[in-house]
């Protein structure tokens, strides 16, 4: 590449990540580690990064100390490996500083691992985004040898979402404008909190969302993998979207998929989840009471986000209420969440804080109630629990039974308490 192309990049970018409008993220990132940026596309991976930017010059750094390169930018394409080090090296024919390097989308660049190894062995402060499988997948850790620390980057939760729709949540919103952020919650509810749908006509933004699943699909997924029978893995999405409040286990799901006129075998299912999760689609939930073989092979999978799961359902509110349930969880605890399924049927089970979970949009009907109470009061029984929540859609009281407190909380209450 030419040098002088560099060099008014290098320039031109710092003028930008500086001039950029951001809601700040309740993300915590290390002035002291390199860090990549993983998840799903449209998460905000890139704004994260320009967010750490903006706290870095805020702190005393100077603007010319920023090297930021958007490796998806049109004026670099068909760059080789070669030209990440003349990048450094225009840099350093540019400024005397040593640069904190930040990589957006830099898995375009083959080898490009070679680079970001050999930056971090030389103590440079260097960030990386990447949307790709490759990027996305747990064999990162290995590729990067254990240098950067993998930051999972997950859609808005509610809170975030208020934020960006200058909704106030102080701390007595519950009794000031409560009327204001249920309404707002029902947009959060159906489409997610993929950031830039907050800039998408409400008319709109289930075309953005169905686009942005085809990208994924053909480009994270049949592109990247070298899908030969997609239809296989269309109807897999649809039946995990289907089917995102029971269990699955890889045969049945190969069965269902097969009865479908797409022959597919077992292993083609176990590979079709595993790119499904790299991709950050869906993401897995295990029976704790399970052994480790059904543990892996008879799962739950929860979507990533709500508005892509709702492009596939009919009837979708008991579905996406779990299913948020399920996100919030899974952002806050990582792979501390399970079900519980023997004998008793209890929907989320966190050990580390004793903390057992169902999941009913409403405990009108007598029958519900028993069965999602006796649940509860079962797994306190077979396990040490201090804290026992039903979550409702918009129902709220305290049920005291056989000495046991159960919590019984709207979704967007429960979502907005941050002791959770």
């Amino acid at each position: 590449m030419d040098k002088n192309i560099i060099k008014a990049l290098i320039i031109e970018y710092q003028q930008f990540v500086k001039s950029i409008k951001l809601i700040k993220r309740d993300i915590h990132i290390s002035s002291q580690l390199n860090y990549v940026f993983v998840g799903l596309r449209r998460a905000g991976k890139s704004y994260l990064m320009y967010q750490q930017i903006q706290r870095l010059l805020e702190e005393g750094h100077e603007l010319e100390e920023i090297l930021y390169f958007n490796f998806e930018d049109d004026r670099l394409v068909n760059m080789e490996i070669e030209d990440l080090d003349l990048i450094k090296t225009c840099y350093e024919e540019l400024y005397a500083h040593k640069p904190i390097f930040f990589l957006d989308e830099i898995q375009i660049v083959r080898h490009w691992e070679k680079f970001a190894r050999r930056l971090a062995d030389q103590k440079y402060k260097v960030y990386i985004t990447g949307s790709n499988a490759k990027m996305l997948s747990s064999e990162i850790a290995t590729t990067l040898g254990g240098r950067y620390i993998v930051q999972n980057i997950y859609p808005f939760s509610f809170a975030e979402y208020l934020k960006a729709n200058e909704i106030e949540v102080g701390s007595m919103w519950y009794f000031k404008n409560r009327t204001e952020i249920v309404r707002s919650f029902s947009g959060y509810f159906q489409y997610g909190g993929l950031p830039e749908l907050g800039l998408i006509d409400e008319a709109e933004k289930r075309l953005w969302l169905s686009n942005l699943f085809n990208k994924i699909f053909f480009g994270d997924l049949v592109t990247r993998y070298s899908i030969r029978n997609d239809l296989a893995m269309k109807v897999l999405i649809r039946k995990l979207a289907e089917s995102v409040k029971q269990p699955s286990s890889f045969n049945r799901l190969a069965n269902i998929v097969s009865s479908c006129g797409v022959k597919t075998s077992t292993d083609t299912i176990i590979d079709y989840l595993d790119f499904l999760q790299a991709t950050w689609l869906i993401f897995p939930v295990e029976n704790y009471a399970s052994k480790l073989v059904e543990k892996v092979s008879n799962r739950k999978y929860y979507f990533i986000d709500n508005g892509l799961l709702n492009l596939f359902l009919f009837d979708p509110v008991t579905s996406l209420l779990e299913n948020l349930v399920a996100i919030s969880l899974k952002k806050k605890y990582e792979e501390n969440v399970f079900f519980y399924h023997q004998n008793i049927e209890v929907d989320f089970y966190i050990p580390t804080e004793k903390m057992a979970i169902q999941v009913s949009y409403s405990l009108q009907d007598e029958a519900t109630y028993k069965r999602e109470v006796n649940a509860l009061l079962k797994i306190s029984r077979v396990f040490e629990t201090d804290t026992l929540y039903i979550i409702t859609n918009d129902e709220e009281k305290t049920i005291e039974e056989q000495g046991r407190q159960i919590m019984v909380v709207p979704i967007y209450k429960w979502l907005l308490d941050k002791s959770i």
